[in-house]
């Protein structure tokens, strides 16, 4: 049976954020229906992955931390995944794809790099599979397009990429272009589909093998509102919203730049620590975290008139950081370090630098330089 949602990516996160959001949606009735898994590598953890996701009866994620002063700590078990595939299974991914209703994707850090090799020629070759994410979205809507477009598609990234559905639709429309699609084509990716741009926050900690993850209570899945856009499913943590920069960057400049001021000081050797846990109990580390936040972010956030907003979030993001269940691992944090500092350090410093804010700022702009 073909499920209307489609997952491209197989990680923890995806498992403890959009598979357990459907999952409970389900069962109250209220979720598109179920989801097909498309392990997009040819990684051996995440093949091993795919075939516990293809065992009946689900999996688990465990939710450990606080939640309004209160202890959660319990085992979820996630239903909603009904169906796995592998991107190389290319013909059976191009008719599941033709199904779907709604594509969802957290290909990582790297996820939207177009392979050099998919710059030419993809179309002319339909049995080729291309490399990259783009590329290969690009040519299962050109199959789609051409043999029935049926019903607007909802393209849902997850990447931590600001305005990632525009910046998917950018690359799908330019690798479009250079393959000499037909005109109708790249109006019908312009006019039949719906890229929406998403902000998700998380934090999911720990694997569980073979399949299943640790997470904290707190999500957020905030998706901006878009003439079409249909959400897989109805859930009290997705915020469909007018004003998704204010969500993207609380989250940037709080918490993912919390993250990253901690791995920066895990990569100079300054701290034994290794988790996120113990460096929230380490004076020093606490006390330049907190001084970062306060002496330089949160006062870029009173420039743009978002004060209390960010003051808030950060105790939200705090008590997050504190919490005493997740083992959150500073070198996974510290993987692709200098493109998070990129992403997550310098728009702040723009941001600053245009708001009249840049003096207040020294730290970070060090942490860059």
């Amino acid at each position: 049976m073909t499920q209307p949602i489609l997952q491209f990516g197989t990680g923890r996160f995806l498992q403890a954020h959009v598979d357990l959001m459907v999952s409970e949606a389900l069962e109250r009735g209220q979720a598109l229906g179920g989801i097909t898994v498309v392990q997009s590598t040819t990684n051996p953890q995440s093949s091993t992955r795919l075939a516990a996701m293809a065992r009946p009866g689900g999996f688990d994620v465990h939710l450990r931390g606080l939640e309004r002063g209160k202890v959660v700590d319990r085992q979820v078990r996630v239903e909603s995944v009904r169906g796995t595939l592998h991107a190389h299974d290319w013909r059976e991914l191009i008719a599941r794809f033709a199904q779907a209703e709604v594509v969802v994707s957290n290909t990582a850090d790297a996820g939207f790099q177009v392979d050099p090799s998919d710059g030419t020629g993809l179309l002319a070759e339909p049995h080729r599979i291309p490399r990259s994410y783009p590329a290969r979205l690009g040519v299962l809507l050109y199959h789609r397009w051409h043999s029935n477009p049926g019903p607007r598609l909802t393209l849902l990234p997850t990447e931590l990429v600001s305005r990632n559905g525009d910046v998917l639709r950018a690359l799908v429309a330019e690798l479009a272009l250079k393959w000499g699609a037909p005109t109708p084509f790249q109006e019908y990716l312009r006019d039949n589909c719906v890229w929406a741009n998403s902000l998700v926050d998380r934090i999911v900690s720990t694997p569980l093998h073979p399949v299943g993850a640790v997470a904290e209570p707190y999500a957020l899945w905030a998706i901006e509102r878009t003439p079409g856009l249909k959400a897989p499913c109805v859930h009290q943590d997705i915020v469909l919203t007018e004003d998704l920069t204010t969500y993207e960057r609380l989250k940037l400049f709080v918490l993912n730049l919390g993250h990253t001021w901690l791995a920066e000081q895990w990569q100079q050797g300054t701290t034994p620590t290794r988790t996120v846990l113990e460096a929230m109990h380490e004076p020093a580390l606490r006390e330049g975290l907190e001084e970062v936040w306060s002496e330089e972010v949160i006062p870029v956030f009173e420039a743009l008139g978002l004060g209390p907003q960010a003051r808030d979030y950060v105790g939200v993001v705090r008590g997050r950081l504190c919490n005493p269940f997740l083992e959150h691992s500073l070198a996974d944090i510290a993987n692709n370090h200098e493109q998070k500092k990129s992403r997550r350090i310098v728009p702040l410093l723009e941001l600053a630098d245009r708001a009249g804010a840049g003096a207040k700022v020294a730290r970070l702009r060090r942490l860059v330089s």
